[in-house]
């Protein structure tokens, strides 16, 4: 079970963090973060702490098997 919600909260903070990335950096438009360093930051932050969740969610999933 553990495994399986870090897997999940890992996937949404990468996406969520890949998403805020590219509007930071101006490639997706529309909103008040386009083209703003802060949340360029903020979305790499964020996809880093994501694949970190992922890795760990896959040892506990591994460590049961």
């Amino acid at each position: 079970m553990r495994g399986k919600l870090l897997i999940g909260l890992g996937a949404l903070a990468f996406l969520l963090g890949g998403v805020w990335t590219l509007q930071g950096a101006g490639v997706i438009g529309g909103s008040f973060m386009t083209n703003s360093q802060t949340w360029l930051v903020i979305g790499l932050i964020l996809a880093i702490i994501g694949i970190v969740l992922l890795v760990e969610g896959a040892r506990v999933l591994r460590r049961r098997t």
